[in-house]
């Protein structure tokens, strides 16, 4: 996978984001509208997900989960909430377990969906099973 993009809301033009700045607003390389920080969850493979852990200023959420796990798809529009309500705040990153099972054995990963907040390349808080948006936001707000 490549760098995460944003697309322009005035022309309409794709803008890749460095992993450092993902959390940040930015310009459109075409006609230098106004981009917002990434407010969608972000799906990764294993080598995006180290730069933008290594890189960003902010904490990362990131959801374990797997397309044939039930609770990982009802925990899917909770994701997406708190992606949006941290907006600036934090990254939010999806790592399917199915493709990627090298890095949900580096994070011991035994169940899911399981949800680690990473910061300054860190794991500071950890919970498996279904939750909500709110206890997303705050695992990131404590972490």
């Amino acid at each position: 996978m490549s760098e995460p993009v944003r697309q322009c809301p005035a022309c309409g033009a794709t803008n890749r984001v460095p992993a450092a700045h993902m959390a940040d607003t930015g310009r459109c390389g075409r006609c230098k509208g106004s981009l917002a920080a990434i407010n969608v969850p972000v799906d990764v493979d294993e080598a995006t997900f180290d730069r933008i852990v290594q890189a960003s200023p902010v904490p990362v959420l990131v959801d374990f989960w797997a397309p044939w796990c039930g609770p990982c798809r009802m925990a899917a529009p909770e994701v997406k909430k708190a992606a949006q309500h941290l907006q600036g705040a934090a990254v939010v990153l999806k790592v399917n377990t199915e493709d990627h099972p090298r890095l949900a054995a580096r994070f011991g990963v035994r169940g899911i969906p399981m949800f680690a907040v990473i910061n300054q390349g860190q794991v500071k808080q950890e919970q498996s099973g279904l939750v909500d948006a709110r206890r997303l936001v705050a695992m990131v707000q404590a972490g």
